[in-house]
């Protein structure tokens, strides 16, 4: 079923990641478009039927060492469930003695009790979605917790035992100044978090934030200055001792950083368990249905909830190989590259690096590409003309 040859990456990288998606919200925050509910009433049986779906799997020749629990807001179940869910995992898969065990909280969401519940269910590396510190940019976004919230779960996960915590920050909020941008990362780093996650607000079509903006309802920030705000951050960060390993990840350390999401960028095989869930495994990709009711009928029935699924063309692949590889602040392997396609990738895009060199915005050393701090802002656009030079 899967194909885990696996290509030259740093240690521990090769392993499989297992992902799970919790998709129950107490709010729906208006800026989100991932699949979330906000009824609960099919918690106990979803939580059933998403066991049943793992073991659907149980005979996978794959051996993980990440298990990332993520929604949704994962913390709204019980901790017996998110415990009896980590279980589950390590009765069905091949899973190594030092796996990193990551659950997403709201700060509205957790008690001390709960926190230490989720730490002694194997729960090793927590991840806070704050968003920001101050109280007028939380009632935008719509959150649902405080500012004094999301310190105080800190303080809890804290006192619960996690030397792995994580804090999600959102910037290029309507009316921010870089000034009190920096004041709101100022806030993070007094509670010396080990990973900053630290996001542009996007307007993504089909939420509710994006209608409001087209309404007229508000005025997003002008480019420039969000522009600006990125450059900002990495410079503050790096500054202040944390390395900047993705486009929008920093980490107090090597180790600190997401062995998880890394392999999202690094074509590492991964299953993905509930609505909506994604898979990726040799050049497959594959996706599961996004209703909680349907995908309950589903697995119930015997049925997989797989909705969809694609293989990878070699074009595509080489497209996602830039893509992926570029968002990362280390670039694009040369040689894993080279050997993955049997091209040179220097040929190929010869025209493409060199304009874009000279512009100041990639460099390659050390057999590596890799975007400058001023092309870091332009990831998108220099993707895209990868992308042209590819298919042309």
């Amino acid at each position: 079923m899967f194909d885990v040859r696996c290509p030259k990456f740093e240690p521990n990288t090769c392993h499989a990641g297992i992902y799970i998606h919790i998709p129950f919200c107490v709010r729906k925050c208006p800026y989100c478009n991932f699949y979330s509910i906000t009824d609960h009433s099919l918690a106990k049986e979803f939580v059933n039927a998403l066991k049943l779906e793992m073991a659907m799997y149980s005979g996978v020749e794959l051996l993980f060492d990440t298990l990332y629990i993520g929604g949704g807001t994962p913390s709204v179940l019980e901790p017996a469930e998110i415990d009896g869910i980590i279980k589950k995992a390590f009765s069905l898969f091949q899973i190594t003695s030092d796996p990193e065990i990551t659950i997403e909280i709201n700060p509205g969401t957790v008690t001390p009790g709960s926190l230490e519940s989720f730490r002694q269910s194997g729960v090793n590396r927590i991840n806070i979605g704050i968003q920001s510190f101050k109280e007028s940019n939380l009632k935008f976004l719509g959150r649902i917790h405080s500012a004094e919230d999301g310190k105080t779960a800190v303080k809890w996960a804290r006192n619960a035992g996690f030397e792995n915590i994580g804090i999600d920050m959102m910037y290029g909020i309507p009316g921010e100044t870089e000034k009190s941008w920096l004041i709101d990362l100022e806030t993070a780093l007094l509670l010396e978090p080990e990973h900053l996650s630290c996001y542009m607000l996007t307007y993504e079509s089909g939420t509710r934030m994006h209608k409001e903006m087209k309404n007229g309802t508000f005025s997003p920030l002008p480019e420039s200055l969000a522009a600006s705000l990125f450059g900002s951050t990495g410079d503050f960060l790096e500054k202040n001792g944390y390395i900047q390993y993705e486009t929008s990840n920093f980490a107090r350390s090597e180790e600190k950083k997401s062995r998880h999401n890394i392999k999202y960028w690094s074509f590492i095989p991964y299953i993905g368990f509930g609505p909506s869930a994604h898979s990726f495994y040799g050049t497959r990709r594959s996706w599961n249905r996004q209703n909680v009711s349907g995908y309950i009928k589903k697995v119930e029935s015997g049925t997989s909830p797989v909705e969809g699924k694609e293989d990878l063309t070699r074009e595509q692949q080489i497209i996602e190989a830039v893509f992926l590889g570029l968002r990362q602040k280390r670039g694009i392997d040369i040689g894993f590259f080279n050997d993955k396609f049997n091209v040179r990738f220097e040929d190929i895009f010869s025209e493409t690096i060199s304009g874009l060199t000279k512009k100041g915005l990639i460099f390659i050393r050390d057999d590596r590409c890799a975007l400058t701090g001023k092309g870091m802002v332009l990831l998108d656009s220099i993707c895209a003309e990868f992308v042209c030079s590819e298919i042309g």
